[in-house]
């Protein structure tokens, strides 16, 4: 069994682990690469930032009412 990955074999299991798809050995390799690889390091941060920043979004929209104010507003400006 190859215990050494590359750095794009460590960021596709990296990828996997993200939707629970990477089996124990896939992460039992990621976490030895991970051990001596800044830049896979850096990538898995990043991809852990990005799926809790998916998982709990924290978008606030303006009502309908504000939409159609902004609207008038814009249409008045573009007429002036």
């Amino acid at each position: 069994m190859k215990v050494k990955l590359e750095c794009h074999e460590a960021n596709h299991i990296c990828d996997k682990n993200q939707y629970q798809e990477a089996s124990f050995w896939q992460k039992v390799k990621l976490t030895f690469h991970l051990a001596y690889c800044r830049a896979c390091r850096t990538y898995t941060a990043n991809n852990t930032k990005l799926t809790k920043t998916m998982k709990s979004p924290k978008v606030h929209t303006v009502s309908q009412d504000e939409k159609n104010a902004l609207k008038e507003k814009l249409a008045r400006e573009l007429q002036s």
